[in-house]
């Protein structure tokens, strides 16, 4: 499903060169030397290039200030050379990730976390959308699952996945119920989802029994185990036995996520040049 977003995006920036237009520019800003960060925004360069999307990469010390930090984002706002600007997350103690996150033009904003977006989102008129979530919209999409009326469960209530996830799948016509730290009797919530969606960063949170025979699930938990392999939130064999369909991990949700960022940074280019985004 990645590989056909991948080729979708591409064809579209080759139609755009064509044009005459400029290849979209997404700016990628890494602070710090977290391994996994690193490995991620590497991941996300090498997309770029891969479907013809200009990347810019900016990188500083886990001792910058948030000011010259923010500082930085501004000068990328007024570049009209960048299209899409990604703050790699978590950012160090000492800087306001909140603070960080308004900061970003909601126009450029490309992994869709600005306040502005998110509230579009909440009020049914998305533009650029968190791309965890829209990317396993676009899974079920491809899968031809059916979500009008159809009852699911996200698991976990952040602000990344949990809560644009449930306003996703409302928007979608699902019947959808958010479980988070003090939902009671979890097990009985995962017995009756038809879509079960786990986004919580606990290995085994959700136990592969619990989980309705035919329901589809989609694990979005990545947590390394001490032998280095990577396991999700739902206990993965009994699942299986029981679900439809169920999304491996690694390389399930995680390739999504990186899809619908070059999608999202398309669409940026897109409105700001019909004049359709905001600053």
């Amino acid at each position: 499903c990645a590989a056909s977003v991948h080729a979708r995006v591409a064809s579209a920036v080759e139609s755009r060169t064509t044009r005459g237009l400029r290849p979209p520019c997404l700016a990628t800003v890494l602070v710090g030397e977290n391994p996994a960060s690193q490995i991620y925004v590497r991941r996300k360069r090498e997309v770029c290039e891969r479907v013809g999307i200009v990347s810019r990469p900016l990188q500083f010390d886990a001792t910058v200030s948030e000011e010259a930090l923010i500082a930085a984002i501004d000068a990328l706002n007024a570049d009209d050379e960048v299209d899409g600007i990604l703050v790699q997350l978590p950012l160090p103690s000492g800087v306001d990730t909140t603070h960080v996150i308004e900061r970003i033009r909601p126009d450029k904003d490309v992994d869709g976390f600005h306040p502005y977006n998110i509230g579009r989102l909440a009020q049914r008129i998305p533009l650029l959308r968190p791309c965890t979530p829209l990317g396993i919209m676009e899974l079920l999409r491809a899968r031809g699952e059916t979500l009008h009326g159809r009852r699911a469960l996200v698991v976990g209530a952040s602000n990344i996945v949990g809560r644009p996830m449930a306003l996703e799948l409302l928007l979608a016509g699902a019947t959808t119920t958010v479980a988070h730290r003090f939902t009671l009797d979890l097990a009985d919530r995962v017995a009756e989802a038809e879509l079960l969606v786990v986004a919580v960063g606990k290995p085994g949170l959700v136990d592969g029994a619990w989980v309705r025979p035919g329901a589809t699930v989609i694990d979005v938990g990545i947590n390394r185990q001490p032998d280095g392999s990577l396991i999700g939130d739902v206990g993965f064999a009994a699942a299986r036995e029981r679900a439809a369909a169920i999304t491996p991990v690694p390389g399930g949700v995680g390739p999504m996520t990186v899809a619908m960022l070059m999608q999202n940074t398309l669409h940026a280019a897109e409105l700001r040049e019909a004049g359709d985004g905001t600053d």
